[in-house]
């Protein structure tokens, strides 16, 4: 690779919005938007909104650009550009949205699920940079990952591996939007995780959650949880331990397949921190194989929210 910097549009798309960046081979963030996904009206819309993103950053800089990286959930078929499946983005099935958007806007486009292009950015640039393996878990709308294995994506056959969201740890669970039941996601992913606080709430009347959304329970998110749990809020520290050890109980059964010790935790979720981790890593500890217990590491994201955009834009860069 030249020591001149080369530049690529990166986008993560995300259920709730959709991050467009320019970045450069180096990996800094030049220039970036943000803009609604409109998941809700179909593919269309929401392809029309990542096209419209792009040009208006490519309207606001003249960096030549190398082609375009797109980080999307869901099931993708790398060498094709094809969205086979996204559970989270309605009407997303077999969607060519590389050859769309290349036609639209004449660059190269390199599509890849959004986890893996997430880990792909800790590898290159961020927490990832001196390890051969590790397991890249994000935690948003969705619960999304990506395996490291040798320096490598590991993509499975057909390019479906690292679906951690989906690893059941109650067979008699909730209900999954991927039509399974006790997934990790339908635990920590944001519209269950605001479900189930919303119900128990009522149950907590001492909890400072009341006082930030204003006893108004449409107003609890995650970044509400996160700002009661900086407060001192006990209920809130009670939920982040809860989703520890049910992410750390997914997470123990990846380490005991793959052989895999450690674990970099990322999106807006991961903003709850060190709670958040060290239960995860406390339950991975208890529940690993005896040989496995020593080398178990969490960690948090070192691009945090930039992850997916300059994991997306290295895909323009590095070939898997």
């Amino acid at each position: 690779m030249s020591k001149t910097n080369k530049y690529a549009i990166g986008i993560d798309l995300g259920g709730t919005n959709i991050k467009i960046g320019i970045v450069s081979d180096k990996g800094k963030l030049i220039h970036s938007i943000i803009t609604k996904t409109e998941a809700e009206s179909g593919p269309k819309k929401v392809i029309s909104n990542i096209i419209n993103g792009i040009k208006e950053v490519l309207n606001k800089n003249k960096f030549k650009i190398k082609g375009i990286g797109i980080g999307c959930p869901g099931v993708v078929d790398t060498k094709k550009g094809i969205v086979e499946s996204a559970p989270n983005l309605p009407g997303w099935k077999n969607i060519k949205l590389a050859s769309i958007i290349k036609k639209e806007l004449g660059y190269d486009v390199y599509v890849e699920n959004d986890a893996n292009a997430a880990a792909i950015g800790e590898l290159i640039f961020g927490a990832g940079k001196k390890l051969n393996s590790f397991v890249m878990v994000t935690l948003g709308t969705g619960v999304g990952g990506g395996i490291v294995f040798k320096k490598k994506i590991y993509h499975g056959d057909f390019g479906a591996a690292g679906e951690i969201g989906h690893i059941s740890i109650d067979v008699d669970g909730p209900q999954c939007n991927c039509g399974s039941t006790g997934c990790i996601e339908a635990y920590l992913g944001n519209q269950y995780l605001k479900h189930t606080v919303k119900a128990e709430l009522p149950h907590h009347p001492e909890s400072k959650i009341w006082s930030l959304i204003e006893n108004d329970l449409s107003r609890v998110s995650p970044r509400i949880i996160q700002k009661a749990l900086e407060l001192g809020d006990e209920y809130s520290l009670a939920i982040v331990v809860r989703m520890g050890k049910q992410l750390g109980t997914a997470l123990t059964t990846i380490s005991n397949i793959m052989d895999i010790s450690t674990f970099i935790i990322g999106g807006g979720v991961a903003g709850f921190g060190q709670p958040l981790l060290e239960a995860t890593r406390e339950t991975i500890y208890a529940r690993v194989l005896l040989s496995m217990k020593d080398r178990i590491k969490v960690m948090p994201a070192k691009l945090k929210n930039e992850a997916g955009i300059k994991g997306a834009s290295s895909l323009v860069f590095y070939k898997n």
